[in-house]
C-alpha cells in the first residue's frame, strides 16, 4: 500500500469514527430531553428520538443529499435521487453517512422545545420535512458550494448549519404550538415545571460533550498532513469553550438565584459546545475562553427571555442553547478567528486580529439568511400540519401524559408509580376545566342524595384518574375549599383493572395508578363538594373513580389548639 492510499484510508477511518460519535449524540439528546421533562412522557420522547433518525436516514438519502450537494445553482443543489451521482465519479459513502448523522442532529433539536404536547404523527411529518428540505437547502448554501460558501462564510462544524437550523425551527414550532397546560398563570407569569430526572439530563449532557469531539474534530474529514494539527486544536478549543461556559453559568445562577442551578448549568455546557462549533478550527484557546464566557451569559438570559418575555414554552432550553448560541458563535468567529481555515491558503483573521469588518459582515449575513429561510419555511410547515392533522394533543391527553394515549404505555418505568406533576391551584385552569364530551357508550349520571350524618363535619375521600387531578383541584377551589391532601395510590375496583398490551402480549394490570384527594368540610355543604367533584371527573366510562364520605368526630389544629369547626377555618 503506497503512502497516498494509506493517507486516504486514514482520512476515511477518522471520518467514519467521528460519524459514529455524532450518531451517539442521539442518545445524549434523548437523555437530556427525557430528564428535563416529566416521567409521564418519557416513552414518547424516546420514541421520537429514535424515529427522527430512523425516518431521516432514508429521506436524506432519497432527497436531501442531492439537494445539499448537487450543483444545480448556488441556492439549490438539485434533485439527485438516492444520492446517485452527486459526488462525481464513484459513490462518496463517507460523506453520505457523515452528513446523515449531522442532519439527524438538526432534526432532533426541535423535539425538546415541543415536548409533552405534540402529536407523534405530527412530529414524524415535520421531522421528515427537516431532513428532506430544510436542512439540505441551507446546508447547500454553507457546505455544498452554495452562495454563502462562495462569499467566504465559515461554519466549520455547524453552529448555524446544524444547531441554529434546529433552534430556529424549535422556536417557531414551540410558539405556534403554545405552552404546556399550567406553564403560565392567568397574569402571564411563568411557572416552573421541573423535569423528573436531573440524573438522566446530566448523563445526556456528558454523552453530548463526549460526542462533540467527533462532531467538531471529525469535521476536518481528514487526519493526514496538517489536518492532524487542526483536529488537535479543535479538540482543545471545543473542550475549553464548554468548560468555561459551564463555570460561567454556575457563577451567574449562583449570584442570580442564590444557589448554583443544576439544570441551567447543564444547559451552559451545551451552550458553550454549540457556540464554539462554527470557529473551533480558527480560534485560539484564549478565543475559546471568550466565546465560552459570552455563551454562558447568552444561554442564561436567552432562556429567561424566551420563557418569561416571549412566553414561548421550551421545556429543555433548546432555543437558548441551539438557536441563540448557534447564531452567536457563528458571528463571534468573525471577531475571534486567528488561524486560517484548512480549506484556504490565505489568512482570514477576525476583526479583533486586524482582519477588518468584511469577514464579520459575511458571518452576520449568513446567520440572518439562514434564520429567514428556516423561520419562513417552518412556519409554513407547522401551519399546514396544524390545519390538517393537528400539531397538539388534546388537553386530556396532555394531562394524562403522552405515553398512554400515543403509545399505550402506562409508564416508561416498569414497576414504578408514575407521579403527575402537581401544579398550582389555578394552573392551566382553562384547559383543565374544559368540559368532557359525553361518549356514545357512556353511562348516564344517576343523582343520589348523599348520606345524612349526625356530625357537622365530614371527610370526603375522592379516588380518581391521575389525568383529572388538575380539573378536580380547580373545581374544589371554585367552591371555596381551602385545604386538601393529595396522594398517589394504586388499586382496582370491581373490574379488577383493565387489560393493556406490551409488545403485542396482554399485560394483566390489576393495580392501576390513581390519585386520592382527602377533604374535611364543615361550612361548605358536603353535597356541594360531591356535586363539584362529580362534574369535574365524570366521563361515563369505567375508571372515573369513587367518592367516600365519613363523619368526623373532631379536628384539632396543632399550632393554636383550636378544635372542631374553628380548627377548619382560615
Amino acid at each position: 500500500m503506497d503512502i497516498n492510499t494509506l493517507a486516504a484510508s486514514l482520512d476515511v477511518g477518522w471520518t467514519l469514527i467521528a460519524a459514529a460519535l455524532v450518531f451517539f449524540m442521539q442518545a445524549g439528546f434523548a437523555m437530556v430531553e427525557t430528564g428535563f421533562t416529566r416521567a409521564k412522557n418519557a416513552g414518547n420522547i424516546i420514541m421520537k428520538n429514535l424515529m427522527d433518525f430512523s425516518l431521516g436516514t432514508p429521506i436524506f438519502w432519497l432527497v436531501g443529499f442531492g439537494i445539499m450537494f448537487g450543483g444545480l445553482n448556488p441556492f439549490f443543489g438539485g434533485f439527485e435521487f438516492f444520492a446517485d451521482g452527486v459526488a462525481g465519479p464513484g459513490y462518496d459513502w463517507t460523506t453520505l453517512i457523515f452528513q446523515t448523522v449531522f442532519c439527524a442532529t438538526a432534526a432532533t433539536i426541535v423535539s425538546g422545545a415541543m415536548a409533552e404536547r405534540t402529536k407523534f404523527s405530527a412530529y414524524c411529518i415535520y421531522s421528515m420535512v427537516i431532513s428532506a428540505v430544510i436542512y439540505p437547502i441551507s446546508g447547500h448554501w454553507i457546505w455544498g458550494g452554495g452562495w454563502l460558501s462562495e462569499l467566504g462564510f465559515h461554519d466549520f462544524a455547524g453552529s448555524t448549519a446544524v444547531h441554529m437550523v434546529g433552534g430556529v425551527a424549535a422556536l417557531v414550532g414551540a410558539a405556534i404550538l403554545g405552552p404546556r397546560i399550567g406553564k403560565y398563570t392567568g397574569d402571564g407569569k411563568a411557572r416552573a415545571i421541573p423535569g423528573h430526572s436531573l440524573t438522566l439530563g446530566a448523563l445526556g449532557c456528558f454523552i453530548l460533550w463526549f460526542c462533540w469531539f467527533g462532531f467538531n474534530g471529525g469535521s476536518t474529514v481528514a487526519l493526514s498532513g496538517s489536518n492532524a494539527e487542526v483536529a488537535a486544536r479543535v479538540f482543545v478549543t471545543t473542550n475549553m469553550a464548554a468548560a468555561i461556559a459551564t463555570v460561567t453559568v454556575m457563577c451567574i445562577t449562583w449570584l442570580r438565584y442564590k444557589k448554583p442551578d443544576v439544570s441551567m448549568t447543564l444547559n451552559g455546557s451545551l451552550a458553550g459546545l454549540v457556540a464554539i462549533t462554527a470557529g473551533c478550527d480558527m480560534v485560539t484557546p484564549a478565543g475559546a475562553v471568550a466565546i465560552g464566557v459570552i455563551s454562558g451569559f447568552a444561554v442564561v438570559f436567552g432562556i429567561e427571555f424566551v420563557d418569561q418575555k416571549l412566553k414561548v414554552d421550551d421545556p429543555v432550553g433548546a432555543v437558548g442553547v441551539h438557536c441563540i448560541n448557534g447564531a452567536l458563535g457563528t458571528i463571534l468567529t468573525g471577531l475571534f478567528a486567528y488561524y486560517a481555515p484548512a480549506s484556504v491558503e490565505v489568512e482570514r483573521a477576525g476583526l479583533l486580529y486586524g482582519g477588518g469588518a468584511r469577514f464579520l459582515g459575511i458571518q452576520t449575513l449568513g446567520v440572518a439568511a439562514v434564520i429567514v429561510w428556516v423561520a419562513v419555511a417552518m412556519t409554513a410547515v407547522f401551519r399546514i400540519i396544524n390545519a390538517t392533522i393537528g400539531l397538539r394533543v388534546s388537553p386530556e391527553e396532555e394531562l394524562m401524559g403522552l405515553d398512554k394515549p400515543e403509545h399505550g404505555l402506562s409508564s416508561a418505568y416498569a414497576d414504578f408509580m408514575p407521579i403527575p406533576s402537581v401544579l398550582g391551584t389555578r394552573a392551566g385552569e382553562e384547559a383543565a376545566k374544559e368540559a368532557v364530551s359525553l361518549p356514545a357508550e357512556a353511562v348516564p349520571v344517576v343523582s343520589v342524595s348523599t348520606r345524612a350524618g349526625a356530625s357537622t363535619m365530614h371527610k370526603v375521600v375522592i379516588l380518581a384518574k391521575q389525568s383529572r387531578l388538575e380539573a378536580l383541584k380547580n373545581a374544589m377551589a371554585d367552591i371555596g375549599i381551602n385545604g386538601m391532601t393529595v396522594a398517589n395510590v394504586s388499586g382496582f375496583g370491581a373490574q379488577h383493572g383493565a387489560p393493556e398490551y406490551y409488545r403485542g402480549a396482554q399485560v394483566e394490570v390489576t393495580l392501576l395508578p390513581k390519585i386520592k384527594m382527602e377533604i374535611v368540610v364543615s361550612e361548605i355543604p358536603v353535597d356541594t363538594v360531591v356535586e363539584a367533584a362529580k362534574k369535574a371527573l365524570y366521563t361515563g366510562h369505567i375508571g372515573d373513580g369513587k367518592i367516600f364520605i365519613y363523619d368526623v368526630v373532631d379536628v384539632v389544629r396543632i399550632r393554636t389548639g383550636e378544635v372542631g369547626y374553628d380548627a377548619l377555618q382560615d
